[in-house]
């Protein structure tokens, strides 16, 4: 497995490849959270060609891509988050650059449970680690407590800095219905 990093995807096929792989691990997401989690193809095709945005791109040895993550110190390049938000609560960091966002990790099915993941997290944590950095990532209710995905990101960044970290929830978003039942 080689973890690939670039900053734009402009080989069709690839770009293709990339956005099959990253729509079959996030299209059920649409039904199990309340936020959406798909980027539109518009928006996706963006975030591929946006050079402000790093691209892993986990492949095998013949070439075939198993994983794709994004990666980027721009927050202004992420239109979900609030950069502001960063910038008062972390004003050195921010101002020197030194806060990562994580857009997205996907992982095809028959490269879950190998190392995929667990490379293309390794290297993103690298960059940040290495300049005394923060990353941040959003993870829905759903793959929290079903995938348990911030113990899992936890653990294993936890193991490359020997637990040398803080691993915060910052914020959390609840979605609220009413519900106006018909009168009998």
């Amino acid at each position: 497995m080689l973890v690939k990093v670039v900053d734009q995807i402009t080989d069709g096929q690839l770009h293709e490849a990339a956005w099959n792989l990253y729509q079959d691990c996030f299209e059920e997401l649409n039904t199990l959270a309340a936020q959406r989690h798909l980027m539109y193809r518009s928006e996706f095709d963006e975030v591929m060609r946006d050079t402000r945005i790093d691209k892993y791109l986990a492949l095998e040895e013949d070439g075939t891509l198993s994983g794709i993550a994004c990666y980027t110190n721009d927050l202004d390049a992420i239109p979900l988050i609030a950069p502001q938000y960063f910038e008062r609560h972390w004003p050195e960091h921010y101002a020197a650059r030194r806060i990562w966002y994580i857009v997205f990790v996907a992982v095809s099915p028959h490269a879950q449970g190998r190392d995929a993941f667990a490379q293309m997290v390794e290297q993103m944590y690298l960059v940040a680690a290495t300049q005394n950095g923060l990353v941040g990532l959003d993870i829905c209710t759903y793959n929290d407590e079903v995938r348990h995905m911030s113990r899992i990101f936890r653990l294993m960044v936890g193991r490359l800095c020997n637990n040398n970290m803080r691993f915060n929830r910052i914020d959390q978003q609840s979605f609220w219905l009413y519900e106006f039942p018909s009168a009998a």
